[in-house]
């Protein structure tokens, strides 16, 4: 049997089938001169090819044709995830499966004309919600990464970085406290090394963390300062916004001395919501609460007499820019369920099509119509 724990993955999260999987040798059915199956993990996403680790070293992979894009579609690979591959001898190795994800991160795609899923990252225990303690700090935007990061399946942490240029980190930190419940808040500073202690509890050995945030909040900085070294470029924020620019252009899984794994991203600009209904509960459970004990059971909470959120708002013990902030992102949330329905039905039409096609030709071919 493989050991997948030198991966950080817990076997536990595979059915056996998968372990099977991994004795056999597929070179008949593949083509390939490999000796049989192994388990990886992908480690960065181009184009047409992946990065992998697995007990062989570090190579490069791409897709099987026919398993990816085949009656019987796989699941395309992410940064983190767990595959198996055959290798090949000279060449990149045939990627055959994806294995179960025991944690997801996805976004929508910000293309207007996409509306799809966009993979951000898989098989995390951790989601560290970076932003940093500039003028561009925004109290939404963490309430934004909070139900994403708790649809995803990992625990969300979120750190405070750039802590040396706020007068009073620990305020910042009590206002992320009265939304964020029992999530743990960790103001950062590479500079001067403060909370970076903090940081360990959550980086022990076979644990993976991904971190999340717009450009400039210092993913790379702290990335570099984790690993002891410099594998990040760093660039400077413009002054008159606070705001960076891009330095990582790709997610990346590195290896810390620890044994711990963190997956880097991009900065997002744009995060949208992607069929979050159970995360916007967890991340505004002070709102929901309050929902069903409203006069009317159709309450828009505008309004309507006997509102007992807007009660709550009136009596101080919930601001207005929260219940604002939940129906902003409980109306996106729905637009992508929506949106994301019909993407199946006519993923599903198409399929269909096809199928109905390549079978009404076979049956030309062989003369019977």
């Amino acid at each position: 049997m493989i050991d997948l724990k030198q991966y950080g993955y817990n076997e536990n999260n595979l059915t056996p089938a998968s372990f099977d999987a991994g004795e056999k040798n597929i070179a008949g059915e593949t083509g390939a001169s490999g000796t049989g199956l192994l388990p990886a993990r992908i480690t960065a996403v181009h184009r047409e090819r992946y990065e992998l680790v697995c007990r062989n070293g570090a190579q490069f992979g791409k897709l099987k044709t026919s398993v990816y894009y085949g009656r019987d579609e796989q699941v395309f690979p992410t940064v983190g995830d767990f595959v198996i591959i055959s290798e090949v001898r000279g060449g990149d190795s045939l990627i055959v499966e994806t294995l179960p994800r025991r944690s997801y991160f996805a976004r929508l795609d910000p293309d207007p004309v996409g509306g799809k899923q966009q993979a951000v990252a898989a098989n995390f225990d951790y989601v560290f919600i970076m932003t940093s303690l500039n003028q561009d700090f925004k109290l939404n935007r963490i309430e934004r990464y909070l139900v994403l990061s708790r649809r995803s399946g990992a625990v969300p942490v979120v750190i405070l970085t750039k802590a040396d240029l706020a007068a009073d980190a620990g305020e910042i930190v009590s206002q992320v406290q009265d939304f964020a419940h029992d999530v743990d808040i960790i103001p950062v500073s590479v500079i001067s090394g403060m909370g970076l202690d903090r940081l360990g509890k959550y980086l022990a050995p076979a644990k993976t963390a991904v971190f999340l945030g717009m450009s400039g909040v210092g993913k790379s900085s702290l990335l570099n300062a984790l690993m002891g070294q410099d594998v990040m470029e760093v660039n400077t924020i413009r002054e008159d916004d606070s705001r960076g620019r891009h330095t990582t252009t790709r997610r990346q899984l590195f290896t810390l001395s620890s044994g711990a794994m963190v997956i880097d991203t991009p900065g997002m600009r744009s995060l949208g919501m992607w069929e979050a209904e159970d995360g916007l509960s967890e991340t505004f459970s002070d709102i929901e609460v309050l929902l069903g004990t409203c006069r009317f059971s159709d309450c828009t909470h505008s309004t309507e007499p006997g509102c007992a959120v807007n009660a709550a708002i009136e009596n101080g013990e919930l601001p207005a820019s929260r219940l604002e902030n939940y129906l902003s992102l409980k109306r996106e949330s729905a637009y992508a369920e929506n949106r994301a329905a019909f993407l199946r039905k006519k993923q599903a039409r198409n399929k269909a099509i096809a199928q109905f096609s390549k079978h009404f030709s076979k049956k030309t071919r062989n003369g019977e119509f």
